[in-house]
């Protein structure tokens, strides 16, 4: 046994010092990348782009139809009522289509909302193409008021055929506090 000095206090401060560092570069190190290696391969937490796609498609394919699932969550402390307006479309890939999700501020102060997107399975964010996002920009909103958020999407028509259903979830932040570009100190609410 590694002893660092014959005062046994010393020792054990020293034991957990170096236990301490170990599991925090365990965590970074180590975790970090076996959890992105793991969301991939289970199929969860996947990415989509963060700004709007500009090519258009020109072909529909009307030979299959693709089930899409709408799922909206709130981060914790984040008082809005969030939701779709539908919470399953069937499309077909190359189509342009809409949609819209509700956002309610409750309480009396105007709050800012930042929607984080993930696409499940991972394998088919790269096939799901948003042209048009509230989750491209921060959303303000005015205190007991609401808003329909905009969402305009392509399914890409090179999605693999073994893929009918993709979930689209999005969870929503509380931003507020993190706001720069307050003139005055107010929020630029819609």
């Amino acid at each position: 046994m590694i002893r660092v000095s014959d005062n046994p206090i010393v020792d054990t401060v020293a034991k957990l010092v170096v236990t301490a560092v170990s599991m925090f570069a365990f965590v970074f190190v180590v975790m970090v990348p076996l959890y992105n290696v793991l969301c991939d391969a289970l199929g969860i937490n996947g990415k989509t782009g963060s700004e709007a796609y500009t090519s258009v498609p020109a072909v529909v394919d009307e030979s299959r139809t693709v089930t899409i699932q709408f799922v909206a969550t709130n981060n914790n402390g984040m008082p809005w009522e969030f939701a779709p307006s539908q919470t399953i479309m069937k499309v077909h890939p190359g189509a342009v289509n809409d949609t819209v999700f509700l956002a309610r501020n409750p309480l009396q102060n105007a709050m800012v909302a930042q929607a984080i997107p993930s696409v499940s399975p991972s394998r088919a964010a790269e096939y799901f193409h948003k042209t048009e996002c509230f989750c491209f920009n921060q959303q303000p909103l005015d205190g007991d008021s609401s808003a329909e958020m905009p969402l305009q999407f392509i399914v890409d028509q090179d999605l693999p055929r073994d893929i009918r259903t993709i979930t689209l979830s999005y969870t929503i932040f509380d931003v507020t506090a993190d706001v720069t570009d307050r003139p005055n100190g107010t929020i630029a609410a819609r």
